[in-house]
C-alpha cells in the first residue's frame, strides 16, 4: 500500500524537522519552498492534505496565503506558525477560515501527526462519498434537520395506503419524495406513474388519465388504457395537482371516494387498486377560497401532508448536493477539473437558491463545462462572492466554529492550564477567559 501524500510548504530549515518526522511516520512528503512551487506540485499530483510552515507572518504574507487557499481549498490544511505570527489578526482570521487545525512552532510532532491523520480521513470522506442520511431513502441526500425529519415522515407515510399531498416550491424535489414514498411502501413492486397535470393538453387530459373507449371521439380507433390503469397495483403521482381542470377534479374525487374510473365514451366503471400521491407548489387552501380548486378534493388528498423545505432553509445540504451532482455529471467535465474551491462552496451556501435544487443542478453542470481552472470558482457558477451579508454570516459561523475548536484543542493539550493556553494562542489570559465564556468552555476551578 502506498503512503499517504502530504504537501509541506515552508522554507528550508524551518520545515525540515516536520518533513523528517512525517516521513518516519510513513507519509510521502512533497516539499515546496514557496507558494509558486506548491502550485506546480498541486497541478502535477493529487493531494488530500497540506501543511503550511511559516514564521514571521505579516499582512502581506497573509494576503498571499489567503489567495492561495481560496483556490486550493479542496485540501485539508494544517498551519504551523510561530507565536508572534499568531498575534497578527489577519493570520488568526486565515486560520479560522481556511485551516483544519493549527500548531505553534516549535511543533509537538506526535500531536501534529495525529491531527494530520484526522485531516486526511476527513478529506477522504469528502472525496469518496456524499453525506447522506442512510436511515432514510438513499436517493434523498442531505443532513439538515429538515431533511432528517422529512425522511422520518416519509417512512411513516409509506406504511399507510392513504393519499399523500406533498407541498414544496418548484424545483425542491417533490417527485423524489413521491418516489421514496412508493419505494418504501408495500406497493414498491408495482408501477410508479408520474403525471404532470399542467403539461397535458386540456382537451386530452381526461383520456390520458382515465383512458377512452373505441369510437369515443374522432380518431379513437381502438380502446386505450389511461395512466391510472397503467398504475394498477402501484402509485400514481399527480404533479402540480393545482393545475388540474375543475371538471377533471370531479373524476379524481370519485376515484378517491370509490376507487373506480370510467373511460371516456364508456358506460361501465372499472375498479382499480392505485394509491394517489399528489404534489403542488401553490397554496391549495387559497385556491379553494378563490374557487379554483374543489374543497372536498383538497381534504381527500390532504390526508397525509408532507412539506419539502426550500434549499435556502437547509443550507447545510448545499455542499452535500453540490458534490453529489459533481460526481454524477463527472463525464461532462475536463480531466483537470478536480472539484469546488472553498470560496465557491461558501458562496453557494450563502446564495438564496430561488430555483432550489433544480437551480443548483444547472449551475453545477454549467460550471463543470465552463471552468478553466482546476477548481470551480464562484464566477464559474454565475455567482458573485463577496462581501454580502449572507456570505459574511457563513464566514462568521466558520470563524466561530474554528475559534472554539482551537481553544478547546489548546486547553486539552495543556491540561486546561489557562496561562499556558493563552501563550500558545497568542492572547491574554483575560481574553482567553472571555472567549471560553463566549464558547461555553467552562474555566477550570
Amino acid at each position: 500500500m502506498s503512503a499517504n501524500k502530504v504537501l509541506c510548504i515552508g522554507r528550508v530549515g524551518v520545515a525540515d524537522p516536520i518533513c523528517t518526522h512525517l516521513r518516519s511516520a510513513g507519509w510521502e512528503v512533497h516539499r515546496a519552498a514557496d507558494l509558486r512551487a506548491a502550485k506546480r506540485l498541486l497541478t502535477d499530483r493529487h493531494f488530500t492534505v497540506g501543511v503550511l510552515v511559516y514564521a514571521g507572518v505579516d499582512d502581506a504574507v497573509c494576503a498571499q496565503l489567503n489567495a492561495f487557499l481560496a483556490v486550493h481549498g479542496n485540501l485539508e490544511w494544517l498551519g504551523c506558525f510561530d507565536a508572534p505570527s499568531l498575534k497578527c489578526s489577519t493570520c488568526r482570521d486565515l486560520i479560522l477560515v481556511h485551516l483544519f487545525d493549527h500548531h505553534t512552532l516549535p511543533v509537538d510532532l506526535d500531536r501534529m501527526t495525529v491531527c494530520l491523520g484526522h485531516a486526511h480521513g476527513r478529506a477522504t470522506l469528502r472525496e469518496t462519498a456524499a453525506v447522506a442520511d442512510t436511515r432514510g431513502d438513499p436517493a434523498i441526500l442531505g443532513q439538515s434537520a429538515a431533511i432528517v425529519e422529512l425522511l422520518r415522515q416519509v417512512r411513516r407515510t409509506a406504511s399507510a395506503d392513504a393519499p399523500v399531498l406533498i407541498h414544496g416550491e418548484s424545483g425542491s424535489g417533490k417527485e423524489l419524495i413521491a418516489e421514496a414514498v412508493h419505494r418504501q411502501s408495500p406497493r414498491a413492486k408495482g408501477p410508479f406513474v408520474p403525471i404532470n397535470c399542467g403539461a397535458i393538453q386540456a382537451g386530452l387530459i381526461q383520456s390520458e388519465l382515465f383512458g377512452h373507449a373505441r369510437g369515443a371521439f374522432t380518431g379513437a380507433v381502438e380502446e386505450k388504457r389511461g395512466l391510472f390503469e397503467v398504475a394498477e397495483g402501484g402509485t400514481v403521482f399527480l404533479d402540480e395537482i393545482g393545475d388540474l381542470p375543475l371538471d377533471l377534479q370531479v373524476n379524481l374525487l370519485r376515484f378517491l371516494q370509490e376507487g373506480t374510473i370510467c373511460r371516456v365514451g364508456a358506460t361501465q366503471v372499472k375498479h382499480l387498486d392505485v394509491r394517489v400521491v399528489a404534489a403542488t407548489n401553490v397554496d391549495l387552501q387559497k385556491a379553494v377560497v378563490e374557487g379554483r380548486f374543489r374543497e372536498d378534493l383538497f381534504y381527500r388528498l390532504n390526508v397525509l401532508p408532507l412539506h419539502v423545505a426550500p434549499l435556502r432553509e437547509r443550507r447545510e445540504d448545499v455542499k452535500v448536493l453540490a458534490h453529489h451532482f459533481f460526481r454524477k455529471f463527472s463525464a461532462e467535465k475536463s480531466a483537470r477539473l478536480k472539484g469546488f474551491s472553498r470560496l465557491a462552496l461558501m458562496t453557494m451556501e450563502a446564495h438564496s437558491w430561488p430555483g432550489n435544487v433544480r437551480e443548483l443542478i444547472n449551475r453545477v453542470r454549467c460550471s463543470m463545462i465552463m471552468a478553466e481552472g482546476k477548481l470551480i470558482m464562484p464566477a464559474d457558477l454565475g455567482l458573485e462572492a463577496p462581501t454580502s451579508p449572507e456570505l459574511q454570516n457563513v464566514l462568521d459561523a466558520a470563524r466561530r466554529k474554528a475559534e472554539r475548536g482551537a481553544i478547546y484543542s489548546s486547553l486539552q493539550q495543556t491540561g486546561r492550564n489557562v496561562a499556558t493556553s493563552a501563550r500558545q494562542l497568542g492572547v491574554s489570559r483575560m481574553t482567553l477567559y472571555r472567549l471560553m465564556v463566549k464558547h461555553g468552555l467552562n474555566a477550570p476551578p
